[in-house]
Formats: structure tokens, C-alpha cells, sequence
């Protein structure tokens, strides 16, 4: 043991536990853990890659791999962290084997840190190459990995500094501290049989799965009821003999607690697209088409950019493929990105019935978004996907509590999710390493992928990059992508496998088009038949914007309002069922309160139906449920019998990505073109015979185009930011040209929208034309550069710049997770509304009977927790400005979850709840929370 006995004193877990858990024990737990991930969680190809890529074999892969894992806590050897259970450290000072500078006990050394520092100086004794700058060496490169464990990496030191050791760093203690540091060290790199080291610092790609890994494998072994049954008597020594028999222990009960925490890795079986999907008789030509030619191409890692229009059978096409690229990698599972909660609690069930014979081994499951928790809840609550089936069962979806924790839910075998959950890997927070591990060896697919800013693009970009270094296989899906946003995202993932040189992409639509990740060649894009070919009839509607208008006033000829009801009352009459888009949320509230008035005898006030993201979730979930039952599928078993007729859905940009909905007419304010196809493709969606006779004519789209009393086309200062009013000039021009002919779908689709993006796009306007688009385009160019300029700013680099680790957590100046999800959504607030009552109780909703759950003297349930929660509302950020936390209910403040709510305490004055949040009123009512507007 280097000729110096370990001395079992030291600790390194204490609390929950009975006494404190030597340190060595938990540095041969985790080093143990991490060779069980590598053999269970991580596939054969995939650890040759890695070997392959660190310049070793794979079993010195995985011996150094278990040797680093162990190495994590050695900083734990110092005073400041041995101090934190004092009996212990005063037992060592008094046993005079230890000593240290004055106050070193009380310095701020951190034992992640201080386990950079140590593993500085010790690996170079152990053969690990010193090389310069500091940065690049490949023994500096290994501590600060293993320094990077609590999720954050440390800045490289001067070397001066560095080398000074105790005189800098007083935490580090003087006698006794360093050589017991050195003999834990050896005996781990003894028992571990790691004699190797890497000759040149591991690629960034490589770097980031060993650090994911071996934080996974110090939280396994943290577990307090694993600890506890593992420790050793009082008397224990740490002599060789006992700490042989200490590590056979924990290998042999590595695997059950690798399944407890429903880690694994799935196989795909190896079937026809029909017997994956037995409730599609006959396949679709986009589905056949991957279905017979996708295997011949498929030699390894790539990607698969498909696009169809919406209602194409798109997700069962990207499943089918997801098993084939799986088996082709050896991928150990799949992450499905979705742009929304919405659209991502759709999928999950989705996901498990593909699942459920098309895969094999640990089928964990998990959904992860901010609100995937109370998600879980519900389903757990009624028996569906969430809940357990047995304890032994292969068909045994829940994900388990050590998954469904903090950071953990990506690293399920199986996981559905919002995009932001995959893109803050590749932004400087905490932990983003761990995600990108449990991305690394999976097939990646993003749905709606054109459906992103363009902030959110270049991080999508950044991604791509990263896991094509990382060898994963990805698939992108969209209903209308630009050839200029195709290959930004292909030439992405082919830079992150290696190639330089570009290739042009042009998408054929519908169709698809793949990326050898091998060979950096790109596909001719196949083009496929759609089932359902329709021309779009297209009506262009130039109106003045009155939606803050009196309700009980007759609506001004030419405007906004009278164009609306002259578009609907020909539908109404005949039965039809429409959808009307708003801009913005106020706008469809606004648009709503006036309908129900003016239709009033025309509609059944239960058939007039408002839908938005402002309702509390709850309420949300009920009419988004409602909705689908009306206007969705024909045939589905949560379609009730009759389609009201007539009926109206007023929502907002929502309809585009969550809901499958089938209409007889759209009519939708100007938004980019790409929007208004989203829009219309919930125009006669599905063939059916209940469609109202007077409605069978085929998809129509009337856009409500907004000018000025002098007819000169003018955005309205309401809609704020929500579009560019470049693409909006663009997308009117283009409406105007195809007004006659109307719009050939899917003929005209990808050409239309390249059209849009067009460079050249002035030279079909007059001079006067010009010069307005000039004008647009210049501010939307510099939107743009600016959006991009913030992500260039915050994401990490890419993956061949990284040797430097600090480089992934912004040289130790993480970012807040919470505002990165901020900046990520749509509403930067949630809040709750609290209704004061006239006897003073409080309650959840303005009937008395939903009291608001509290804390008395205890903690908040469960329920209580998801109940609460499931009345959150998202708001912009500035609405809440200004707001005080006077009134919080008890508990809340100290919840972590609820202690970030925004409390509104609601109360009734006349008919109406509201309350003022620092200069602004603000009503809760059958429209949702909004301002006070005017009474109707």
C-alpha cells in the first residue's frame, strides 16, 4: 500500500447514516459502480468507440475508466471537509499523525476542487503525461474531470500555483494529508488494475461520457440504505485482505442496484414495419418508402431528416427508423424531442406502445420537461403509463424514483421530452455533461424541427455537432423546412462526424434524405407520394386591427372584427366546424368575449371554445381534452358520438404542434407562411363522413391581413415582437401570387417555403416595395445576427475545442438552469392564483369548496404538491414586476418547487376577480388571466 497504511478514520459519507462511512470504502463503491455502468449501460460498439477514440483498448478503457471514478472524492482528504464531523477530524489531531497551518480546517476549499488540486500532483507519479500549456496535459486534463463531479468544471490553475501545493492552498493539510491522499490513490489504482494512462488528452466527446458516467456512478453509490448496509465494524482496519473483500461485495451487488434504478440498455427487434405498427394495415408511401430502401443505406451512425406534411405518419416513419439506426450503432436507446409539454405528454404513450415489442431489455420510460413530475403523478394516479405492473415484469414501464430524480430522467434507456431538456446540454449549467452522457449513446429524434427561433436553431446546431461526435444517430422530422435550415442542421451533425468540406442539402416534400455519419455523404432526397393531396384554397382578407374594439359596437366595415364575422356566419350556417388563429393570447381572449356575443343564437355557447396557454393547467388540460374529442380523429376512442355543428375553436399558435384537430375551415391572422400551412394543415385533415354537407369543398384558409385606414399593409403594435415583420411582408406577397391558383399541397410546399427565405426576394416588388421589405429584412437580419451572436455567447463549444473542461462551464461561471429554461419557453413566469373568499379562506379556484393546501407544521403531501401545481399559470415576465411575496401560503417558501411561484391573491370586486401587481391589474376569468379589459 505504498508503505503507508490506509487509515479507515477518514470519512467520506456521514449523513443519514450511523456513523461515519470510511472514505475508501465510497472510492472503491464508486469505481466498482462505474465498471457495472460501462458492462450494462454503455454497448459493446459504443465502448469501443470510445476506446478507440482515447488511443487504448477497451479493457484499459474500463479499467481506467473504474480508477477515475474512484479518484472523484480524494479531495475528501483534506481538513476542511474531514472537519464537517468534528469528533472525527479532532480524533485525528489528537493522534498527532496529521498536521496543518493554522485555520486550515476552517478554509473554503471544496472537496470537488481540492480533488483537482491533489490529482495535479499525484497522476504524474502514476505515468500520466506532463505536458505544456497546463491545459492540454494529459494528467491535468484527468483532474480536472474527476474535479467536475458536482456538475461544474474548474478553472485550470497557474501552474505556479499548482505547484505551490499547501502554500496556497493551506485546505490541503501538510503531514499526513498528502501521503494518505497518495496511498488511497495507489491502492485504487492496485485493486482497479489500471497501470495505463492515455497518451493524449481525451477527446472532448470522450471526456464528456467519462464525466457523465462517473457522476452516475458516485450518486449510485451515495445511496444512504446501500451505504448503511455496507458498513464496516468499528474496528475495521482497510487492510488489504478487508478491502478485497469490501469490493467483491459491492460487484457483487453491482447489477441489483443498477436494476432498482431502472438503468440498462434496450435492443431493437429486428421486424417489419407492419408488425411494429399492427394498427396500420397498409403502409403510407413515406413509411414504405423508409421501410424498403433506409437499411441499404444505413452502415453505421447518421441522420434521417424527414419531411411530410402534418398527419403523414411522420412519428411511426421516425420509430421505425429509430430501431433500424439503433441496431446499425448499437444504440442503447432513444430520446424523442418535442417542442412543446403538450405535444411531449402526447408521445409518451406513443413511445410505449412502439415500445412495447419492438424493444428489449430495462424498458424504463421517462418524461422529462419542467412539469414531467406532476404528469407522472396523474398518470401513476390513474393506473396508466407512470404506474408499476410488477417488480420482475419486462413490460414494467415506471422509470423508478432514482430516475425520476433531479438530472437523472435523460439517462433512462427510453425518454420522452421537451427540446430544451437536450439543448441545456449544450449550454454552460450545471451538469450539462450528464446530459449530453445520456444522449451519447441513444438515437436522438426532434420533432417540429423547424420550429425554432433563431436562437434556439443554433443550439439545435451546437447539439448536433456534439452527438455526432459522440456517434449518435439522429432523426429530424418536419412539416416545412427551408433548404437553407436543412442544411445548417445536416452540415452541423457532418461537422461533428468529422467532415469539413459542405454538401448542399434540398429537401424533397414530402420525403426524406440521410447523412452517413461514416462517410460525410449525403443522399439524394428521395420524394414520396403523399396519401392525401389537396389544393389549399386560399382567401386574403386586407382588414384595419380592432380587437380591443367596444364588444356591444357594430364592427367597422373593413375591419378586423366585421371580416371575421362575414367569414364565419357562411360557415356557421352550414354546419361547419372552424378554427380561428389569433396572434397573440390577449388578442384570441379579446376575439372570444366579442364572438360569444356576436354568435349568440348561432352557437351553442358549449361549442364556442377558447383555447391558450394562460389558463392554469388544469383547466388547460380539460378543454385541450374537450377539443380533441370534438375536432379530432374520427374513429379514436376519445371521440364522442355527433361533431357539434356548428362550432368554433378560438386559440392561438398552440393548435400548430399539440393537437391533431380536423376542421372544415381555417381562418387565421397573418403569420409567416410556414405557420399558415401548420395552421391549414388542420383543414379537412382526415377523410370522414360526418363533414358538414355545405363544407365538403375542400381545405380553405382565410388570412386576416392587417393595414391602415389608407390600406398600406401595417403590424400591429399588440402583436409586440411574436413575428418578424419581414417574413410577414414576405409571406403577404407570396399569398397575393398564389391567389388564384391556391397552393398545390405538397407540390408547392418546399418551394414556397424557400421562397420566403429567398435573397432575392425584392426583385419581384415595385420600387416603393423594395424599399419597405429592405427596410424589414435589415431589422429581422439583425434579430437574427443578435439571437445567434447570444447563443455563440452561451453555448459551449464544439466538441474539437474542447480539451480545456473548464471551456463547458463558462471557466466556472455556470448559468442558472431556471433562466435558461426561461429564455427556452414561451412564458418567462408561472404563477398561481389564490382566490380570497368573503369569510377570508383562500381556495384554489373562486368555488369555496378547493381550499389552498398548506403547511402546518409538517410538509406538503404529494397531492397537495401536484394539486397545487396543476393550477399553475405561465405569464410573461413583466406582468410580474413588481410583485411581493406578503401573502404566500404557509409552506410554500420553503418548497423548492412552489417557493418560485408567483402567488396572485385574487379578490372579487363585482363580478370580477383581479388583483394589481405593481402598476398593472390583472382578472382571472372564463377567458384565463389577462389585464382588465373594458366590461363587454
Amino acid at each position: 500500500m505504498s508503505g503507508c497504511q490506509l487509515d479507515a478514520r477518514l470519512w467520506g459519507k456521514e449523513k443519514g447514516l450511523s456513523r461515519p462511512y470510511p472514505v475508501v470504502c465510497h472510492l472503491l463503491d464508486t469505481a466498482v459502480m462505474a465498471g457495472a455502468l460501462w458492462d450494462a449501460v454503455l454497448s459493446r460498439a459504443f465502448r469501443r468507440r470510445l476506446a478507440d477514440r482515447a488511443g487504448v483498448s477497451v479493457a484499459v478503457m474500463r479499467r481506467l475508466v473504474s480508477f477515475w471514478a474512484g479518484l472523484h472524492d480524494i479531495g475528501k482528504i483534506t481538513p476542511p471537509f474531514v472537519v464537517m464531523h468534528r469528533p472525527s477530524y479532532l480524533r485525528l489531531e489528537a493522534s498527532g499523525d496529521y498536521s496543518a497551518s493554522a485555520g486550515a480546517e476552517r478554509e473554503s476549499l471544496q472537496h470537488d476542487l481540492a480533488t483537482q488540486w491533489v490529482l495535479a500532483e499525484l497522476l504524474p507519479g502514476f505515468g500520466y503525461p506532463v505536458s505544456k500549456p497546463l491545459r492540454e496535459s494529459v494528467h491535468h486534463q484527468i483532474a480536472q474531470l474527476l474535479g467536475g463531479h458536482h456538475g461544474c468544471f474548474h478553472q485550470v490553475p497557474k501552474p505556479r500555483l499548482l505547484a505551490a501545493g499547501e502554500a496556497v492552498q493551506p485546505g490541503l493539510g501538510r503531514r499526513g494529508w498528502g501521503e494518505q491522499r497518495r496511498a488511497h490513490a495507489g491502492v485504487l489504482r492496485r485493486l482497479t488494475r489500471s497501470s495505463e494512462a492515455p497518451a493524449a488528452p481525451l477527446p472532448g466527446d470522450v471526456a464528456v461520457v467519462v464525466a457523465g458516467l462517473v457522476v452516475v456512478a458516485d450518486w449510485l453509490s451515495s445511496q444512504e440504505r446501500l451505504i448503511e448496509a455496507r458498513m464496516p465494524p468499528a474496528d475495521w482496519r482497510a487492510d488489504d485482505t478487508e478491502l478485497r473483500a469490501h469490493g467483491r461485495r459491492a460487484r457483487e451487488e453491482a447489477p441489483a442496484v443498477l436494476a432498482a434504478a431502472r438503468l440498462g440498455r434496450v435492443s431493437y427487434a429486428r421486424r417489419a414495419f407492419t408488425s411494429q405498427f399492427p394498427h396500420i394495415a397498409q403502409p403510407n408511401a413515406l413509411q414504405r418508402s423508409l421501410a424498403q430502401e433506409l437499411p441499404s443505406l444505413v452502415r453505421g451512425q447518421g441522420l434521417l431528416l424527414i419531411t411530410a406534411p402534418t398527419g403523414d405518419g411522420k412519428t411511426e416513419a421516425a420509430l421505425h427508423a429509430v430501431s433500424l439506426l439503433a441496431r446499425a450503432v448499437g444504440a442503447s436507446g432513444m430520446y424523442f424531442a418535442l417542442p412543446t409539454m403538450a405535444t411531449a405528454d402526447a408521445m409518451l404513450g406513443r413511445v410505449a406502445a412502439f415500445s412495447g415489442d419492438s424493444v428489449r431489455g430495462p424498458k424504463a420510460l421517462t418524461l422529462l420537461h419542467s412539469m414531467a413530475w406532476l404528469s407522472a403523478w396523474k398518470q401513476t394516479s390513474k393506473g396508466g403509463v407512470g404506474a408499476v405492473v410488477s417488480e420482475d415484469s419486462v413490460t414494467r414501464w415506471d422509470a423508478g424514483r432514482w430516475l425520476r430524480t433531479g438530472e437523472r430522467g435523460i439517462l433512462a434507456p427510453l425518454s420522452v421530452g421537451t427540446i430544451d431538456q437536450a439543448l441545456t446540454g449544450v449550454l454552460p449549467v450545471r451538469h450539462n455533461a450528464l446530459r449530453l452522457f445520456g444522449l451519447s449513446n441513444k438515437v436522438f429524434v426532434v420533432d417540429e424541427a423547424h420550429a425554432y427561433g433563431p436562437w434556439m436553431h443554433s443550439l439545435l446546431v451546437r447539439l448536433l455537432e456534439w452527438l455526432g461526435a459522440m456517434g449518435a444517430s439522429v432523426v429530424l422530422l418536419s412539416a416545412t423546412l427551408a433548404g437553407k435550415t436543412a442544411t445548417s442542421l445536416v452540415e452541423a451533425y457532418r461537422r461533428g462526424c468529422g467532415f469539413r468540406e459542405p454538401q448542399a442539402v434540398q429537401p424533397r416534400y414530402p420525403g426524406w434524405l440521410f447523412v452517413d455519419g461514416s462517410s460525410g455523404d449525403v443522399s439524394a432526397a428521395r420524394a414520396v407520394e403523399t396519401a392525401r393531396p389537396r389544393r389549399l384554397r386560399l382567401d386574403v382578407r386586407a382588414v384595419t386591427w380592432d380587437p380591443a374594439a367596444p364588444d356591444d359596437r357594430e364592427p367597422a366595415r373593413g375591419s378586423r372584427r366585421a371580416a371575421l364575422v362575414d367569414a364565419l356566419v357562411p360557415a356557421i350556417e352550414s354546419g361547419g366546424c372552424v378554427l380561428v388563429c389569433c396572434a397573440t393570447v390577449e388578442e384570441s381572449q379579446r376575439t372570444f368575449r366579442f364572438l360569444r356575443a356576436r354568435l349568440s343564437g348561432r352557437v351553442a355557447a358549449e361549442d364556442l371554445r377558447l383555447l391558450h396557454s394562460r389558463y392554469p393547467a388544469f383547466r388547460r388540460s380539460e378543454i385541450t381534452e374537450a377539443v380533441e374529442r370534438c375536432f379530432g380523429k374520427p374513429g379514436t376512442d376519445r371521440r364522442t358520438p355527433g361533431r357539434p355543428r356548428p362550432s368554433v375553436l378560438i386559440a392561438t399558435s398552440i393548435v400548430e404542434q399539440s393537437l391533431d384537430l380536423d376542421v372544415d375551415l381555417v381562418i387565421s391572422d397573418l403569420a409567416p407562411l410556414a405557420q399558415l400551412l401548420q395552421r391549414a394543415g388542420r383543414c379537412h385533415r382526415h377523410d370522414r363522413a360526418d363533414r358538414a354537407p355545405g363544407m365538403a369543398g375542400g381545405p380553405r384558409l382565410v388570412v386576416l391581413e392587417p393595414r391602415n385606414e389608407q390600406g398600406v399593409f401595417v403590424v400591429p403594435r399588440s402583436w409586440g415582437a411574436v413575428y418578424s415583420e419581414s417574413l410577414l411582408r414576405r409571406t403577404s406577397v407570396l399569398l397575393g401570387e398564389n391567389l388564384d391558383t391556391g397552393i398545390s399541397v405538397p407540390e408547392d410546399v418546399q418551394r414556397l417555403v424557400d421562397e420566403v427565405y429567398a435573397e432575392d426576394f425584392g426583385s419581384r416588388l415595385d420600387e416603393a416595395a423594395r424599399v419597405q421589405q429592405y427596410a424589414a429584412d435589415v431589422e429581422h437580419q439583425a434579430q437574427t445576427m443578435a439571437e445567434e451572436q447570444l447563443s455563440r455567447l452561451t453555448a459551449i463549444p464544439p466538441p474539437e475545442d474542447v480539451v480545456d473542461l473548464a471551456r463547458l462551464s463558462n471557466d466556472g461561471d455556470t448559468v442558472d438552469e431556471g433562466l435558461i429554461t426561461t429564455r427556452l419557453g414561451a412564458d418567462s413566469e408561472r404563477a398561481v392564483c389564490v382566490f380570497v373568499q368573503p369569510d377570508g379562506t383562500t381556495s384554489l379556484r373562486p368555488d369555496v369548496d378547493f381550499p389552498v393546501p398548506m403547511a402546518h407544521g409538517g410538509k406538503l403531501s404529494t397531492q397537495q404538491l401536484a394539486s397545487i401545481m396543476s393550477h399553475v399559470v405561465p405569464l410573461p415576465g413583466p406582468w410580474l414586476a413588481g410583485r411581493t411575496d406578503d401573502e404566500v401560503p404557509a409552506g410554500w417558501a420553503d418548497h423548492p418547487t412552489l417557493r418560485r411561484l408567483a402567488v396572485l391573491v385574487m379578490r372579487q370586486v363585482g363580478e370580477q376577480w383581479t388583483c394589481q401587481v405593481g402598476g398593472r391589474h390583472l382578472e382571472y376569468s372564463d377567458l384565463g388571466v389577462h389585464p382588465s379589459f373594458p366590461p363587454s
